[in-house]
């Protein structure tokens, strides 16, 4: 089985906490109806910097990734399958679906 890096952008915030409470039960069935695909459920993300080539560090924008998970699954095709249950999607955000590639 490969690994699958899922890198979320963009979707709605909850404006409540209930609402907050809403989303995180579909998370944890989303991640529920996964089972042992879920190797981390992994986390959002918050503030970020970036270092370019020349060591200049920039910062402090608009963060274009919001999150991440790891799935196993035999292709791209099939972490792509499972990925689009995610409920980062009803938010309006979006998910990639990247492999992860073994070098060692």
């Amino acid at each position: 089985m490969a690994k699958f890096v899922l890198t979320y952008r963009g979707g709605a915030m909850p404006t409540s906490p209930e609402e907050g409470e809403k989303v995180m039960a579909a998370w944890m069935s989303w991640f529920g109806s996964l089972g042992a695909a879920v190797v981390d459920g992994g986390n959002p993300f918050g503030a970020s910097t970036a270092i370019a080539a020349d060591g200049a560090v920039s910062g402090g924008g608009a963060a274009v990734l919001t999150g991440y998970s790891i799935l196993s699954a035999d292709s791209l095709d099939a972490a792509t399958a499972l990925a689009k249950g995610c409920p980062q999607l009803a938010s309006g955000g979006t998910v990639d679906v990247y492999e992860t590639l073994d070098i060692g």
